[in-house]
C-alpha cells in the first residue's frame, strides 16, 4: 500500500517518483502520438484563453475581478491537459527530474521538448484561426476582438528582459500546478489543484509560451494589415516568444523540477 500523506494526498516524496514515472512514459512515447498530445495541449491551453479574453473584456469588472475572475477560467485548459491527457511543453519541463536521475537520456528529453513545442504551436494558432474566422470578436459589440488585438499588441510590446523574468514566474507556478496535481486521487483533486495557482500566474500578468501561441496569433489575424506594427509575426517570434520559452524552462525545469530533485530525487 502507498504511503498515505495527511488525509488521503500523496507524499511529496511520493509526488517526485510519480513525476519521474511520468517523465519516463512521456519519453518514449511514439513521435504520433506525442504529436497529436502535443496538438490537443495546444488547443486545451488556447480554450483557456477564450474563456480568459471573454471575462476581461467586459468593461463592467473591476481590475482585481479581471485579473482573478480571468486567472480562474484560463485554468481550464491545464485542467484539460491534467485530466483529459495531452502533452504541454511547460508542464513536460519537470521531465528533468526523470533525466537527472538517469532514467531518460538527454536526447529522448529534448526530443519530447521539441516535438511537443511545435505541435503546441500548431494546436494554439490553429484554434486562434478558427476563432478568428468564427467570428467570436464581434460578441458583447466588438469588445471581445478590440480586447483579444489589445492583449496581443501588449505582449508583443513587452521587453525581452521582462518577458524572460514573467516567463520564469509563470512556468515556477504552472509546475507547482502540476506538482500539487499529481498529489491528488480523484479529479476534483486535480481541478481544485490546479486553480490556485494558475490564476495566481495569470492574474500577476505573467507570460506562458504555449498561451502566447494562442493570444498574440489571434490578435494579427483579428487586426489584419491594419494592425500596429508591433504586432507581427517576426515581433512576436523574436521579442516575446523566444525569452518566454526560455524563461518558462528556466522556471519549470530550474526552480521546480531540479529543486524537488535535490530535495526527493536524490539517493
Amino acid at each position: 500500500m502507498p504511503e498515505i500523506y495527511g488525509s488521503d494526498a500523496y507524499s511529496p516524496k511520493e509526488i517526485a517518483e510519480r513525476i519521474e514515472g511520468v517523465g519516463v512514459r512521456k519519453a518514449n512515447l511514439p513521435l504520433l502520438p506525442m504529436a497529436a498530445l502535443g496538438v490537443l495541449a495546444g488547443g486545451f491551453i488556447g480554450l483557456g484563453a477564450l474563456y480568459f479574453n471573454l471575462v476581461v473584456s467586459d468593461p463592467g469588472l473591476g481590475f482585481a475581478a479581471k485579473r482573478v475572475l480571468g486567472g480562474v477560467v484560463f485554468s481550464l485548459g491545464l485542467i484539460l491537459v491534467v485530466v483529459a491527457g495531452a502533452e504541454l511543453f511547460t508542464g513536460n519541463n519537470l521531465m528533468v527530474m526523470a533525466r537527472v536521475h538517469g532514467k531518460i537520456t538527454t536526447r529522448l528529453m529534448l526530443r519530447n521538448f521539441a516535438v511537443v513545442f511545435v505541435t503546441n504551436f500548431i494546436g494554439a494558432c490553429g484554434l486562434a484561426a478558427i476563432v478568428a474566422l468564427s467570428g467570436h470578436g464581434r460578441m458583447n459589440g466588438g469588445l471581445v476582438g478590440e480586447s483579444a488585438i489589445a492583449i496581443g499588441l501588449a505582449k508583443c510590446e513587452i521587453g525581452m528582459a521582462e518577458a524572460f523574468f514573467k516567463g520564469l514566474l509563470c512556468n515556477l507556478l504552472v509546475c507547482l500546478a502540476v506538482w500539487l496535481a499529481m498529489a491528488g486521487r480523484s479529479v476534483v483533486d486535480r481541478v481544485v489543484a490546479v486553480i490556485f495557482p494558475v490564476s495566481a500566474f495569470v492574474a500577476a500578468g505573467f507570460e506562458h509560451s504555449i498561451a502566447n501561441m494562442y493570444f498574440v496569433p489571434l490578435a494579427i489575424f483579428l487586426a489584419g494589415d491594419a494592425g500596429p506594427e508591433a504586432l507581427s509575426w517576426s515581433n512576436f517570434l523574436v521579442n516575446n516568444l523566444l525569452p518566454v520559452t526560455l524563461g518558462n524552462l528556466v522556471g519549470g525545469a530550474g526552480m521546480v523540477g531540479l529543486v524537488y530533485h535535490l530535495i526527493y530525487g536524490r539517493e
